[in-house]
């Protein structure tokens, strides 16, 4: 790659415009946005193509990696970076998919509470389950595309994946219908 200095000229001609490298370790500064994106859609095609070798083989730890992906991009900037911990390599099926979903993803309450403490406790609690479960649903649907992209979505697959989907929605209902009770509980005295 050569790079060429334009000295007092107002343009500079096509060949001399220095290109995005090839890899993203040898970046140097002065990229603009639009090379940083496109080695960024570099990495992301990159990163597909490797999830698409091993999917088929596992789609619901790849259901589960997109939900706690798109969970931490959420929560992160209340609670930090990586607030869910990565779960893949465990048991798959769509009941312990969905456990350790809904237990990583709620586990944040109270850090997310606390952090809120001028709103009404009923608030803070439906505003948590519709960020946390914005998340899983937004995972969730970039792991269906990934596996019907691959060809895989079907039969028991399918079957398992959207058992998860059912078991997350209702325990992110029953996390929900329980913190309403506990706010709502008469104080006994």
């Amino acid at each position: 790659m050569s790079i060429a200095l334009a000295s007092t000229a107002t343009s500079v001609p096509q060949e001399t415009v220095q290109q995005p490298p090839e890899k993203p370790e040898t970046a140097k500064v002065g990229y603009s946005a639009a090379d940083a994106k496109h080695q960024l859609n570099v990495q992301i095609l990159e990163a597909s193509a490797k999830v698409s070798l091993t999917a088929g083989d596992d789609p619901l730890a790849l259901v589960l990696r997109s939900a706690i992906d798109r969970i931490n991009e959420l929560l992160s900037p209340e609670l930090g970076p990586n607030a869910l911990q990565n779960t893949a390599g465990q048991d798959n099926s769509a009941e312990a998919t969905a456990e350790r979903i809904l237990s990583l993803s709620t586990a944040f309450y109270d850090n997310y509470a606390k952090q809120h403490p001028s709103e009404d406790p009923e608030e803070t609690a439906r505003n948590f389950v519709a960020l946390i479960r914005g998340g899983f649903e937004k995972g969730f649907g970039e792991a269906q595309n990934i596996l019907e992209g691959l060809g895989v979505f079907d039969g028991e697959v399918k079957n398992g994946v959207m058992k998860t989907w059912e078991l997350v929605q209702k325990g992110y209902d029953d996390f929900l219908a329980g913190k309403l009770e506990a706010i709502n509980k008469p104080i006994e005295a």
